[in-house]
Order: structure tokens, then C-alpha cells, then sequence
């Protein structure tokens, strides 16, 4: 068994899937389903199995093994997968060097990124961090904050790190990095981060992939610079400071989305541990999925001032496409959350994300500011401006509800309600589509998945039946045939690995079709369905050679046509 097997053997794909996103079991069976994390969706349809270690979502088709799934979940190669799975399940990787170049090149990525977050710190501390040391006091950051944060000040002189790289990296890797800069004109790099001070990005693991650099003096523009998109940080995809609060937005169920870094060590050190934030561009539909994750439930708390309310607005639909349960904290006094934990103490904070408002009574109060109330006009306006956030609310008689209430306290007449979101009987949804396998071949299919006693007497037999090449899953059970010719330790990965992809896909919806079965039942389903065959398959074949005759006939290849009605003589007989 090689090194990659062994770690497949040892990891269960449930355990691991859980801890990216929550997961039902089904009926005491092994099976479960959760929300799919590459997609949008209010049903799940997302369906792992732990007795064959796979995962299918019905809704995007996506499916496959553990390795697969770290890999589309952490946008990390084969390769790293495989390590990150190994040292979670504390599995010692070989002594040996892997070939993936790729992964060769984000390894040395990764120990780039981890010796300049150590150098920033270390700048921090020393004569050359006096200034931004100042600031961190001023802003009332504490040394256990700078600690916990790993904060760190940018060398002024921009050479510090390219000489630390160049003696030990390619330089191939150096602007990949996004660390530092070719220059224009000459030769040689220059650093891209200079006399700022720098806030490291992790990602879920706890690796530092990037970083938000803060000018420390008037004039360094612009005033925040991020790192700029590479192989390890894709700014669409990272929320700051996710991989410390996703156990406790898992556990409070709900995460609280600020504006900026200082808001978010403002908010955590203040034992408020479920805080994240953007990196320094717009929210993206992909940073709501991948907090959707650990939970559908968020607390928006920007800053107060117009930028804050316009960027909190446009968040709010975002939020409500993904699905998303949204609330909205303005706090008092105009103050920032990170003003507001240090002036009024976490308790406080709390109980005011408790006391949060649902984002349409927000939305509402953001329109009597924005329109005049006083007007019969200003108080439509005002109620067309929060409508597209209600329409987006998935259950009618919550979304008539909401509309009434928010209609009210606009003072816009019911009427308006009706005619916007309409008062008749919900239109009854279109039944799903159906798998289009046979039920009869489907069952036949999961019992011999299931029970190696099926398989010892079933397929022997099941091979000598004609019906088998007209099957919609014909070539998965030619490969099921295939692997049993090898003997017994049937293993399902290797079904799946010698299956094109659009067999694979019909694999995985025919496993989920239907409940999983015992050991006993599943053997007695196989033979079942063997008998069915065995009755139906000589009416059924006697059928397909007459079809061929007269294909044959029309083709005028007389040969071919005696050829066939020979044989269909011989069976005919054969049924007297």
C-alpha cells in the first residue's frame, strides 16, 4: 500500500468534512447530508457516506474522496492535501522528496511568507518599530495583543527582505511571492511592503499567506496596502482572522463580520472570539460560502459612518442570495467596535449583538433617513429601497409578514404589500426529475456495492446475462466485473477510479438513491434481481435479434439477416 492509500485507509472522510461544515446523520445509517460548500442552496443535497469514505452534492454534481474534497475546499494541490491530511491524523509523512512542482513552489511560498511575518515582528521589537510601537499604544493595543496578532513593522529601506530571499530562493520564486518587486529600470528586487505596519493573513490551517501593510505616516498612500493575488492568497477566498474564530462561530452559530483589522483584534481580545473580516477589498459571495460553512447566521457590525451603512447595504444582498440569516449592529455614539469594546467592555458588546436588528428593520431605518417620511412619495421610495432585500426572503407567508411589518412602520398603505409581493396561493413546485436507472438495476447495483456474498454469488452468474450490456450503468458494472476478477477486497475507490467522469457522476446519484442496506439484505436483494434477469432476459433478447434482423435486412446484408434468424430459431426452440 502506498503512502497516499494508507493515509485514505486512516482518515475518515465524515470526521474531516465535518470540520469544514456542518453535517446530519441520516437514521442512525452512515450516511449524512449538510449544506453544499460549492454552491448556493436552502435544501442540502450535500451527502457523504462514510461506509465508502465518498462524498456526491446532488445540486452541482460534485463528488469524490477525501483528497478531493481538501483539495476543492483549501484550493491546495494533490500533494498538500495529502500532507495536510497526514499531519491532522497525526500520520508521519515519508522521508522523500515529491516531484509536483507545484507543490515544491507553494511550500517554498509558504517558508517565504513565514520568514517575513518573523522578520516584521522582530522589527516591531526592535529600534526601527519606534514609530509604529507609538501608534499601537495610541490605538491601545496591548503587548499580548501585538503577541497574539504577530503584528510586525516593514523595514523602511525596501531591501531587507529581498536579501534575505536571494541566498535562499530562486529567483524564479521571488515575485510570486508577492513579498517583493522587480524593478523598472535595472536589475533587482525591492521590497513591496516599506515602513508599514504589517498585519499578517492566515488561512484556515493557521499559515501565513499574506498580509494588509497600514502606513504609519501621513502621506504614505494609499493608507492600507494588501498583498496582491498569488498562488497562495486569493483575496476573494480570505476573511482575516477565520482560522482562530471558526471554532467559536461554530459554537455561538454565528460569526460577526467588521471593517477592518484593528476592529477585529479590538473585538477578539476582548474574549469575543467569532469576529472576522474582509482583507481589504468588498465582501465576495465566495467569503460568504466559506463562512456559511460554520454557520448561516451573521452579525454585521461597520463602521458607523457613510461608507460603513453604503458597504453594509451592499453586503446585505450578497448575504441574502447565499441564503444567509443576517442582522445588522449599529453601535452608539458614532464609535467603531473596536472604540466601542475598549470605551464600554465586552458585556456590553454582547448584549448589543444580542439586541442586533433583523437587516429589514435596519434597511427600514436606514430609509426614513434617506427619504422624506413626510411625503407620501418619500414613504414609497423608502419602501421600494428595502423591497429587493425582502423579495429575497425564501418562505412567502415570512416574506408577506416581513413586508407588512416593515410597510407599517414606513406608513405605506397594505396595498402596496399585495401588489408587490402578492397575497394568492403558493404555485405548487415541479416534482424533481427522477434518476433515469431502472429500479431493478439500481438495487442490483447497491447490493453488490454493498455485500461481498453478493458479490462471490451474484456476479459469476450475472455475467452470462445479455441484459447487462443494455444497463444505463453498463460500464460500471463492466469495471465492477473487472475488479472482482482479481478477487476478494472490493474497495469502492477503485470502482470510482476506473470510471470516466460522467460514470462517476451516475455512480454516486445511483449509491444515493437509496437507503443503505444490511449485509443480509443486500444479498438477498442481489439474488432477487438475478432471478428477475434471468425471467426477463430471453423475451427481452429474443426482441433485440429480431430488431437486428430486420436491420440487417434493410441494409440488404442477406448474410447477416440468416446469420441472426438462425440463432433467433434456436432460442425459440430453446423456450418450447
Amino acid at each position: 500500500m502506498d503512502f497516499a492509500e494508507q493515509v485514505k485507509s486512516s482518515v475518515d472522510i465524515v470526521r474531516t468534512i465535518a470540520e469544514y461544515l456542518p453535517l446530519k446523520q441520516q437514521r442512525g445509517s452512515a450516511r449524512y447530508v449538510g449544506l453544499c460548500p460549492f454552491h448556493v442552496e436552502k435544501t442540502p443535497s450535500f451527502n457523504v457516506d462514510g461506509a465508502k469514505q465518498f462524498y456526491y452534492c446532488h445540486g452541482c454534481h460534485v463528488g469524490g474522496d477525501v483528497f478531493k474534497f481538501v483539495m476543492a475546499i483549501d484550493n491546495v494541490t494533490f500533494y498538500e492535501a495529502l500532507k495536510s491530511l497526514a499531519e491532522r491524523n497525526g500520520i508521519a509523512m515519508p522521508a522523500r522528496d515529491f516531484s509536483d512542482p507545484d507543490a515544491k513552489q507553494r511550500a517554498a511560498l509558504f517558508e517565504m511568507h513565514a520568514i517575513a511575518a518573523e522578520t516584521f515582528h522582530a522589527n516591531l521589537r526592535g529600534p526601527g518599530g519606534a514609530e509604529a510601537r507609538k501608534y499601537l499604544e495610541g490605538r491601545g493595543v496591548t503587548a499580548e495583543q501585538v503577541e497574539e496578532f504577530s503584528l510586525g513593522v516593514s523595514d523602511a529601506g525596501g531591501r531587507q527582505l529581498v536579501q534575505k530571499f536571494e541566498s535562499r530562493f530562486s529567483p524564479e520564486l521571488l515575485e510570486p511571492s508577492g513579498l517583493v518587486l522587480k524593478r523598472q529600470e535595472g536589475e533587482g528586487y525591492f521590497d513591496r511592503f516599506r515602513g508599514r505596519l504589517m498585519f499578517p493573513i492566515h488561512n484556515e490551517a493557521g499559515k501565513v499567506i499574506g498580509f494588509g501593510g497600514r502606513a504609519l505616516r501621513t502621506g504614505g498612500e494609499p493608507k492600507y496596502l494588501n498583498s496582491p493575488e498569488t498562488p497562495l492568497y486569493r483575496k476573494s477566498h480570505v476573511l482575516y482572522n477565520l482560522h482562530r474564530a471558526k471554532e467559536a462561530v461554530r459554537k455561538q452559530d454565528y460569526s460577526i463580520l467588521v471593517e477592518g483589522y484593528m476592529d477585529v483584534i479590538g473585538v477578539y481580545s476582548a474574549g469575543v472570539r467569532n469576529v472576522v473580516a474582509c482583507c481589504g477589498t468588498a465582501l465576495t459571495d465566495t467569503q460568504v460560502r466559506v463562512m456559511k460553512r460554520f454557520s448561516g447566521r451573521i452579525v454585521m457590525n461597520f463602521d458607523p459612518d457613510a461608507a460603513g451603512a453604503k458597504a453594509a447595504e451592499d453586503n446585505i444582498q450578497k448575504l441574502l442570495d447565499e441564503a444567509m440569516q443576517v442582522k445588522v449592529l449599529a453601535l452608539d455614539g458614532g464609535l467603531d467596535p473596536d472604540e466601542y469594546v475598549k470605551q464600554f467592555g465586552a458585556e456590553h458588546y454582547r448584549q448589543k449583538l444580542e439586541k442586533a436588528d433583523a437587516y429589514f428593520h435596519w434597511l427600514a431605518d436606514r430609509a426614513r433617513k434617506k427619504f422624506d417620511m413626510r411625503t407620501v412619495e418619500g414613504r414609497m421610495e423608502g419602501f421600494k429601497f428595502v423591497s429587493p432585500a425582502i423579495a429575497r426572503i425564501p418562505d412567502r407567508l415570512e416574506r408577506f409578514a416581513v413586508a407588512n411589518d416593515v410597510a407599517s412602520y414606513l406608513g405605506v398603505e397594505p396595498r402596496m404589500v399585495r401588489e408587490q409581493f402578492g397575497g394568492g396561493p403558493k404555485a405548487p413546485k415541479a416534482a424533481g426529475k427522477t434518476l433515469a436507472v431502472p429500479a431493478n438495476e439500481r438495487l442490483l447495483l447497491n447490493a453488490l456495492l454493498t455485500s461481498e456474498s453478493a458479490r462471490e454469488q451474484v456476479i459469476p452468474e450475472l455475467r452470462e446475462i445479455s441484459a447487462v450490456g443494455r444497463f444505463t450503468t453498463r460500464e460500471i458494472f463492466e469495471a465492477l466485473f473487472a475488479i472482482c476478477e482479481n478477487g476478494p477486497g472490493f474497495r469502492y475507490a477503485d470502482l470510482e477510479g476506473r470510471l470516466k467522469e460522467t460514470d462517476r457522476h451516475l455512480l454516486s446519484q445511483v449509491v444515493f438513491a437509496d437507503e443503505l442496506m444490511e449485509e443480509k439484505m443486500a444479498l438477498d436483494q442481489a439474488v432477487a434481481c438475478l432471478r428477475a434477469l434471468k425471467e426477463g432476459d430471453p423475451k427481452e433478447e429474443i426482441a433485440e435479434l429480431r430488431a437486428q434482423i430486420h436491420a440487417a435486412e434493410r441494409r440488404g446484408d442477406g448474410n447477416q439477416a440468416m446469420s441472426l434468424m438462425q440463432m433467433l430459431d434456436e432460442r425459440l426452440r430453446a423456450r418450447k
